[in-house]
């Protein structure tokens, strides 16, 4: 049995602010890092267009209460407020430290650094590292883990939380290389494991955003809050699906359909392309719909509009939106100077996850705690989004409920014990499970499966939703779940056997689709990203509360918890 004083599991920028955290407050710590791939690898480095923070550097009119107002009215008011405002608090700070750690920003002509406008903000608020942001973030934090001693393990895949009497007592791994699986135990454990993008069949997240830490924390018993509610961004590449930054339209790229309109005006005037991004994805989805769309000879009716660029001139696309024009030019051949790029909405962000109050520690249920179980990162839900995340606002989450969440976790283990697990039982378990994997003879490839899940997900559940439609993808889902006993492997070995891991991570996008279907089908009105055309008013007196999903084999129990208003009362959301 291998130990540590605390395990996090994610080497994104949540966990990793985190392990750097903790390593400041207490270096005596034994603190681990696991990872199923290398942290540098980790999704967090595709985040491109920038991290929030009232600097004034740009704006001198701007303050910690525009950025909290700004949020919690993009969120529709399902944010929580107490949550929002250390979010909005703490960012300049965070942003210097930042700075300190190494991070390079884009820089103004004084030295000073640089902040561009992002779409729902007020304020020119957004601190950036050209459109390579999260990447610039993230490497200065996996240097400080090698610097202060934590060790990684990198490459394995983590198929349990073992959770004993409602105490978070430690992790069953499989290793990707050799097929080793052992059992890791701790004083306390932190999910910071990210989004869960490939539920659906288009998203701009990359392969490894399966849901894993949500499907974990699912099948042990506990909640996952306001699932229902996925971002879909505006501009996802047509057809990749790649994300093309938010930051391309902060530097005045225009939204055009197939009448050459820029369409945002009938929408959201006051804000146009930079209208929220719920706002800015119905637009476009209703602007497709509606025949305005453009196919690629450029004529009506297609199925995405254009992103155009041109105006902005080859000097600024190049300083300022490097990353994008790469993006266009290697998967879909357009230089953006001279031609618009193709777009429409993709499966981008997961403003739900597993719930925790403002120190990280997860619910297990609407007013209880988990002992020694924490999270932070995409995929904790301590409600600083909502029903819709403004862009650049997820990063800052990692980083401040990172830093938050370490803090709170080097006090929390001091004087406790190692707890006592029993290994032989589950260690036999998860043989078994993987022995199962490799000696079934089932009628399905894993990748068949999972096409058909992702189709089912983003038919059925998608921008725009209805009773009808989305009780028809939950029988299908049920459908796919049973065929899932009946998937085989090919490679049948244990080394570097990458099988194995699809197989498991389908397991938890099985779980978590399965879960947003559910808490969506329950929420009976239209709310931030959540936008049903049976409901499509905001109801309040009903749904202004989170809802909290439990799974189960035999279905999905949906209950709710108060949402924290603190600072501003809920108003009509209008741009």
């Amino acid at each position: 049995m291998l130990e540590h004083d605390i395990i996090i599991v994610g080497g994104g920028l949540a966990g990793c602010r985190a392990a750097v955290e903790i390593a400041r407050k207490n270096p005596s710590l034994d603190v681990a890092v696991v990872a199923k791939t290398h942290p540098i690898r980790s999704h967090s480095v595709a985040a491109q267009g920038g991290i929030a923070a009232s600097l004034q550097n740009v704006d001198p009119e701007d303050s910690w209460k525009a950025h909290a107002f700004d949020t919690v009215k993009g969120s529709d008011y399902l944010a929580d407020q107490d949550a929002v405002e250390i979010l909005a608090k703490e960012a300049p700070d965070v942003i210097i430290d930042l700075e300190h750690l190494g991070v390079l920003f884009s820089r103004l002509p004084d030295g000073r650094i640089a902040q561009r406008p992002f779409g729902g903000h007020s304020h020119n608020r957004t601190c950036y590292a050209a459109d390579k942001t999260g990447h610039a973030i993230l490497h200065e934090l996996v240097n400080n883990l090698q610097r202060n001693g934590v060790k990684v393990y990198q490459e394995w895949y983590v198929m349990r939380l073992i959770l004993e009497e409602g105490q978070a007592k430690g992790l069953v791994m499989y290793h990707i290389l050799d097929g080793e699986i052992v059992l890791l135990r701790a004083k306390a454990i932190m999910l910071a494991t990210g989004g869960y993008g490939r539920v659906f069949n288009t998203t701009s997240n990359d392969y490894a955003s399966t849901g894993d830490g949500l499907a974990m924390a699912a099948m042990a018993g506990l909640p996952l809050q306001d699932m229902e509610f996925v971002q879909f961004h505006p501009t996802g590449l047509y057809p990749a699906g790649v994300l093309i930054s938010e930051a391309v339209r902060g530097e005045g790229a225009y939204l055009i359909n197939s009448d050459g309109d820029r369409f945002m005006a009938n929408y959201a005037p006051s804000r146009m392309e930079l209208a929220p991004r719920d706002i800015t994805s119905r637009a476009i989805t209703l602007e497709i719909r509606a025949g305005r769309g453009i196919n690629m000879d450029g004529s009506a009716g297609g199925p995405f509009i254009y992103l155009d660029l041109r105006h902005m001139g080859r000097e600024k696309i190049m300083s300022k939106v490097p990353f994008a024009w790469e993006e266009a030019h290697r998967l879909v051949g357009i230089d953006a100077v001279n031609k618009p790029m193709p777009v429409r909405p993709t499966a981008h962000y997961s403003m739900g996850g597993i719930p925790t109050n403002t120190d990280g520690r997860v619910l297990a249920s609407a007013d209880g705690l988990v002992d020694g179980l924490f999270a932070a990162g995409e995929c904790a839900c301590v409600s600083v989004h909502g029903a819709n995340r403004l862009g650049s606002n997820s990063l800052l989450e990692c980083v401040v409920y990172g830093r938050r969440t370490g803090a709170a976790m080097a006090e929390f283990v001091e004087g406790r014990k190692l707890p006592d697990v029993e290994e032989d039982g589950y260690l036999e378990e998860a043989r078994k499970q993987i022995q199962g994997l490799l000696d079934r003879s089932g009628e399905y490839r894993i990748d068949f499966l999972r096409q058909q899940f992702q189709d089912a997900m983003t038919e059925h559940c998608g921008v725009f939703r209805s009773q009808d439609v989305m009780q028809q993808g939950l029988e299908k889902l049920e459908q796919l779940q049973e065929q899932y006993q009946q998937v085989y492997l090919d490679d049948k070995g244990k080394s570097w056997n990458t099988e194995i891991i699809e197989a498991l991570e389908l397991r938890s996008i099985i779980v978590v689709g399965e879960t947003i279907l559910s808490s969506a089908l329950s929420r009976q009105e239209s709310r931030g990203a959540h936008s049903r055309e049976d409901f499509p008013q905001r109801n309040d007196e009903r749904f202004l509360q989170h809802s909290l999903a439990y799974y189960s084999l035999a279905g999905i129990d949906i209950s709710y918890r108060p949402v924290a208003i603190t600072m501003f009362e809920p108003q009509e959301r209008k741009y």
